[in-house]
């Protein structure tokens, strides 16, 4: 049996006494905690679990359970899209040969989210019908334009009820290889600078294949490219990096510091420059080849 990874996002970023109760919940079973991570301008926490598929699904169900009783998607607000209180769980496989089991942990996790009266939609490689991939086809308009599209009948759960869950929303749940959850913020340029950028870069945009990228504006006066790179070993963040500062250069604007959400596979990281530094990065510590020894 190999190890696997989920990374499980839930909406709560702000209140550290509930961030706390999910982070005991993530950390339940026999699966490790290995990374968490809380902002509170998407209002968002992100949790990398560990372990052998059973603690890990364990772990997941555990914390969906607890967003269930933490979580109040009706009073919810953030800078980053989202539809439900545990809004995302991917599964991550961490080789061709953990595949499978990953397929099969994410359709367990995806009938107990049902059980609990939460609506399930498949993306990715478990999508459905191939408009249902990208998890911004589900995301446009938020929970709100989400609850009129199946309300009317337009869109329908893959598992469980016909509407959403009145505080829970709705998950978004897949299996697929490592991607890098990272963003880059800027200093300066016009208003709108990092929106500007991330339509360019991202791949409807033109940009390059598996980039995904939204524009969000800083508490602390910055402004954030904040992106999916799904497929980070042939798009390194080196590369995606060179993207954004010549863009903000050309705007007016710097690429000051990045940040990562979570663990990356080393490949992400070849060539990166140091002009833009990574905040708080740690080789030990955010790359999944590193970690999985404490998996063993």
């Amino acid at each position: 049996m190999s190890a696997i990874l989920s990374v499980p996002n839930l909406s709560e970023g702000r209140d550290f006494g509930t961030i706390e109760k999910l982070r005991l919940a993530a950390s339940a079973s026999g699966s490790r905690l290995l990374d968490s991570s809380s902002d509170i301008d998407h209002n968002r926490s992100v949790f990398t679990i560990g372990g052998d598929p059973a603690p890990v699904v364990d772990a997941v169900a555990g914390l969906a359970r607890a967003a269930l009783v933490e979580i109040d998607m009706s009073y919810w607000s953030g800078s980053h899209p989202a539809v439900g209180a545990i809004d995302v769980a991917p599964f991550v496989w961490t080789g061709e040969h953990s595949r499978d089991e990953c397929l099969e942990a994410a359709a367990e996790v995806a009938g107990t989210l049902a059980d609990l009266g939460i609506p399930v939609f498949f993306y990715g490689e478990m999508a459905t019908a191939p408009e249902r991939r990208e998890r911004s086809w589900f995301r446009r308009g938020g929970l709100d334009r989400l609850w009129q599209r199946m309300s009317s009948g337009d869109l329908v759960a893959d598992l469980g009820p016909d509407l959403p869950h009145p505080t829970a929303g709705a998950t978004l749940v897949t299996a697929r290889p490592p991607l890098a959850a990272f963003n880059v913020e800027i200093e300066g340029g016009p208003e709108g600078i990092a929106s500007t950028i991330a339509a360019e870069i991202r791949e409807s945009g033109g940009g390059p294949s598996g980039l995904r990228a939204i524009g969000i504006d800083l508490s602390t006066g910055r402004e954030q490219v904040s992106m999916n790179v799904e497929d980070p070993a042939s798009l390194p963040l080196a590369e995606v990096v060179e993207l954004v500062s010549d863009l903000s250069e050309e705007l007016g604007g710097r690429a000051v510091e990045a940040e990562l959400i979570g663990l990356i596979p080393a490949s992400a990281m070849v060539d990166y420059p140091a002009e833009v530094p990574i905040r708080g990065f740690d080789p030990d510590h955010h790359l999944i080849e590193n970690r999985l020894t404490e998996l063993e």
